[in-house]
């Protein structure tokens, strides 16, 4: 029996640098693979998430398509709100949003950090969802306020698309249970991070979860684990400490990084036992069963990462694991 099969969902990432001559390809081929979500991303810098899905929504027949994830200060929660709405009305069932606090860095860099992460992204959730619920919302917090606005009927989508919340931290995930029907969970994903991450979540309705995981699948197991080294090159900085913390050698990795000359120097100094548990890599029936393991401590959607350069190649490879 497939992972599937068995209790989740698998699918994959549209690389943020992907040529612009293959996103459309990557996108159909994923289709016919049989995949059954596509996740975009939108980093600052690349190509914007909702423009992403909208292309790639209307280029392919069944393939859901999430937006992972959209910074809660980059918009406006009630344009916002429109463009989620059409997404969700010209493509019923297949949209899926996910909205966080973005990278602190990233955010300064462009002026837009709130003092509170927090509240922001609590008001913003709770205010979309009433949006797109065709509701009224009459709202003064300390970062939105909309005096009874609501979306037309005209272009309310006959169902809501679920609105993940993008986060990491135990506050964070803990607002994610309290006011989103999902959480996405950055890479890397292990067990014991789904496990820790869902105590905090601690959600009182069905709650969904995706996670992304760097993924690279070889007939040959070394041939995949050095094949992923390059993209663990990040995750020696401090934002990655929650991910690791549970797997046991986070301060260890911690000290590795600090007396590296560089992250590529220290992609490659990772021990093998280590980075095998930060990336998802070998034959497609050692990846098979490592997604199972992830379906068996929570994971709904489990999200695999193709690692350059040639992507649509890699992509044929990670549907192997369907």
């Amino acid at each position: 029996m497939s992972p599937k099969e068995a209790s989740g969902t698998i699918g994959v990432l549209l690389p943020r640098d992907i040529p612009q001559a293959d996103v459309i390809a990557f996108a159909q081929e994923a289709d016919d693979y049989g995949f059954d979500d596509l996740w975009v991303v939108e980093d600052l810098g690349y190509r914007g998430g909702l423009v992403q899905a909208a292309t790639v929504l209307a280029r392919t027949r069944r393939i859901r398509v999430g937006v992972g994830l959209l910074p809660a200060a980059a918009r406006n929660v009630a344009f916002a709100a429109m463009e989620v709405a059409t997404l969700a009305q010209l493509h019923p069932g297949r949209v899926d949003i996910a909205v966080g606090h973005g990278m602190p860095d990233w955010m300064r860099s462009v002026g837009a950090w709130p003092a509170s992460p927090l509240t922001l992204l609590g008001e913003y959730i709770h205010t979309l969802k009433t949006l797109l619920a065709g509701r009224p919302t009459d709202t003064d917090g300390r970062y939105i306020q909309l005096d009874g606005l609501r979306l037309d009927p005209s272009v309310l989508p006959e169902r809501a698309p679920d609105i993940f919340a993008g986060v990491r931290g135990p506050k964070s995930l803990a607002l994610s249970g309290e006011v989103a029907d999902g959480t996405l969970l950055a890479e890397p994903v292990s067990p014991e991070y789904v496990r820790q991450a869902l105590s905090s979540i601690n959600a009182r309705r069905p709650h969904r979860l995706a996670a992304y995981n760097i993924t690279v699948v070889d007939d040959d197991p070394r041939a995949a684990l050095s094949a992923a080294r390059p993209a663990l090159q990040p995750l020696g900085d401090p934002d990655w400490a929650p991910h690791i913390v549970p797997l046991g050698f986070h301060d260890e990795l911690a000290a590795l990084r600090r007396t590296s000359k560089s992250a590529q120097e220290f992609a490659q100094a990772i021990p093998e036992e280590w980075a095998h548990r930060l990336a998802l890599t070998g034959t497609a029936d050692q990846v098979r069963a490592r997604i199972q393991d992830l379906f068996e401590s929570g994971v709904t959607t489990a999200v695999l990462s193709p690692v350059g350069p040639d992507y649509r190649s890699a992509l044929a490879n990670l549907a192997k694991v369907l």
